[in-house]
């Protein structure tokens, strides 16, 4: 009977104190509800922030292709492009990408003839196709045609160049004939990539083109009808940029 009476007074005891507790913590749990209905939004998670808003650089111009792998060797990713309007930055659409056989690379070091897809951000200075531009296509579009070429012999002057026909200095061993590539070519973007001081030895012919069957052997791929997409959509008034790169790292878009 003690035993039991003693565990009750300590049992009321324990009872009465946490009451006394929870009097003294209502206070300020009441004040820190008020603070917290008081206090602004947290800030939107990184994801919710626009990719273009967080690089380092867009290119300046109000269009904005990004091309996005997990990792570096990924072959895989997706391909966005972005409209700006007054500042701010929006979706304008998407499509499922490919890069290179070997992943991605940075592109001021990468190595001719090594199937990555050279990272950085790049200008566009021209589109072309088998296929005629679709419509609304403002940017300068060539047709390609049976002597089509582009030249990547690194001991030619016309490196890195569309050229029509085959100079005598570009082996066509180590060119490509835009016909031969049906589907692919049925129309592409060239990107700026070694494009306006080549650097012989470190690639060239870098587009962004149709699927083929797999990974690319450097360029970047989406589905045709994103690619027609892209093409009525881009504006050269606008200054429209790609920037590829991987979602970290070194070689993350963001950095660019």
């Amino acid at each position: 009977m003690h035993s039991a009476a003693a565990g009750t007074r300590t049992s009321a005891g324990g009872a009465g104190r946490a009451a006394g507790a929870r009097a003294a913590v209502l206070p300020a749990a009441t004040a820190a509800l008020l603070l917290a209905l008081c206090a602004p939004a947290p800030a939107a998670a990184g994801s919710r922030v626009p990719l273009p808003s967080r690089m380092a650089d867009t290119g300046g111009g109000d269009q904005l292709i990004t091309a996005q792998a997990r990792t570096p060797r990924a072959t895989t990713g997706t391909v966005t492009w972005w409209q700006r309007h007054n500042g701010r930055w929006r979706r304008a659409g998407w499509a499922p990408a490919r890069f290179g056989a070997h992943g991605l690379t940075e592109g001021r070091t990468r190595v001719q003839g090594t199937s990555t897809t050279p990272t950085g951000l790049y200008d566009l200075p021209f589109a072309f196709g088998i296929a005629p531009p679709p419509p609304g296509t403002t940017v300068p579009y060539r047709r390609v045609g049976a002597d089509s070429w582009w030249c990547e012999d690194n001991a030619s002057a016309s490196y890195n160049r569309w050229v029509a026909p085959l100079p005598p200095d570009c082996a066509a061993a180590e060119s490509e004939r835009l016909a031969d590539h049906p589907t692919q070519y049925s129309r592409a973007l060239v990107t700026g990539f070694n494009y306006h001081r080549p650097v012989h030895g470190r690639g060239a012919g870098i587009f962004l083109h149709v699927h083929g069957k797999g990974a690319t052997a450097g360029c970047v791929s989406v589905p045709a009808g994103a690619m027609a997409r892209i093409l009525s959509w881009v504006r050269p008034s606008r200054h429209p940029h790609v920037a590829i790169g991987t979602a970290y790292g070194p070689t993350a878009v963001t950095r660019y």
